[in-house]
């Protein structure tokens, strides 16, 4: 069985449990009062007027005036990340961290020091609440994709349990929205099929799926039938390093991609560095909202680990790939392959100076986080200055 923690509203709910006098007001995490930036969290009671990550600012704030609009302390949500992450250790070694608010855990071969799936399910979720003061919500079922959806189902604190003879009448009543990859265009060509659940996606033919949808139709159609083979994979047996990000509603900003894109980035380059893995090839993925998917990777002349050097690759490909011509962007991925684990190699003796003085500041940045915590290091100024162009980091 497979466990998917999801974290209730993450950087939201840490602004509520720090500042208990916001608790039951909307409150939104990025951007500014006057309404400059993206929404990076929304809390649910700002959900209820509409409000949405990656929501320009001055959309949030005319949505719902009263809201505590609040800065994003990134750093202190990745301290309280860290801690999660240690009570995910406690249970089992095999995690797959997703992001700062989720992660996939492998409980197999645990029952006899912890109990059932759901015990360990169960024992976490308490674990977050009473030394954390946050909530999370679980999904146990018996692969990743289902156990993802039975999360997402009853948030906040929810926990749903889906049994292996269970997965079909789980998801035969459930809307199709909640398939990876469908977005508006594509619920729309389905919903003109007369297909509005996954119980009836799962009685079409596959041959009808691939006509409207080419390749990604067989996808649908395995994730109709709850067919999901992929293992939990921690980084360090990982071929790649990844984070992605769907957005609640389809983006076609260029500021707002590219803030996401240094979120993504920037964590990435931690899970790297953590591993003590370096890589040379960096790569984009971008799903349109027709659903057409591209991949842009481009190969450096030498592996690396260094926050700069993958955003500003990263940042090139976005750019090259986007224009007021492309349509809006349903999901936003970033990701880091081609390992080489004996850290940074040098390529150039002159040119790449600037590299390895990047290189050394993320080692020291990183020494000092782990000793006094995320919060105790403020970013070097060039990416700081990048990141107020593009409105902050996205959840």
């Amino acid at each position: 069985m497979i466990l998917h923690v999801d974290m209730d509203a993450f950087y939201a709910s840490v602004e509520q449990r720090d500042r208990p006098e916001l608790r039951g007001r909307p409150v939104i995490v990025g951007g500014t009062p006057e309404g400059r930036g993206v929404v990076a969290a929304a809390s649910y009671e700002a959900r209820q007027f509409g409000i949405h990550s990656a929501m320009p600012a001055i959309t949030a704030r005319r949505l719902c005036p009263q809201a505590v609009c609040l800065p994003v302390r990134m750093r202190h949500y990745a301290q309280i990340s860290a801690k999660i992450r240690e009570f995910f250790q406690r249970f089992t070694p095999t995690i797959e961290p997703l992001s700062l608010d989720e992660a996939f855990l492998d409980v197999a071969g645990t029952e006899k020091l912890f109990g059932s799936a759901c015990d360990v399910a169960r024992q976490i979720q308490t674990t977050i609440r009473e030394e954390l003061n946050l909530a999370a919500s679980v999904g146990v079922a018996p692969n990743k994709f289902v156990a993802k959806i039975a999360s997402d189902l009853r948030k906040p604190q929810g926990f749903v349990y889906v049994p292996p003879d269970g997965v079909a009448a789980f998801l035969e009543p459930l809307e199709i929205e909640r398939l990876w990859g469908v977005g508006k265009v594509s619920q729309k060509v389905l919903h003109k099929l007369g297909v509005r659940t996954i119980g009836q996606l799962r009685q079409m033919d596959v041959s009808i799926l691939r006509d409207h949808f080419g390749k990604q139709g067989d996808h649908l159609w395995e994730l109709a039938h709850g067919l999901d083979e992929r293992r939990v994979v921690p980084d360090h047996l990982a071929k790649s390093i990844s984070h992605e990000t769907t957005f609640a509603q389809d983006v076609s900003d260029f500021d707002v991609l590219r803030a996401c894109l240094l979120d993504l980035t920037e964590q990435v380059a931690r899970r790297l560095r953590r591993q003590k893995l370096s890589g040379r090839t960096i790569q984009l993925k971008i799903r349109f909202a027709n659903f057409r998917t591209i991949t842009r990777a481009h190969s450096l002349p030498a592996p690396t680990n260094v926050t700069q050097t993958l955003w500003e690759t990263a940042a090139e490909l976005l750019a090259a790939n986007q224009s007021a011509a492309t349509p809006p962007v349903r999901l936003l991925g970033m990701g880091v392959s081609g390992f080489d684990n004996r850290g940074p190699q040098q390529g150039s003796l002159f040119a790449d100076e600037e590299t390895e003085r990047h290189s050394r500041l993320d080692v020291v940045r990183d020494a000092i986080r782990e000793k006094f915590g995320e919060s105790a290091l403020g970013r070097g100024a060039r990416l700081t200055d990048q990141e107020k162009s593009s409105g902050g980091p996205s959840e």
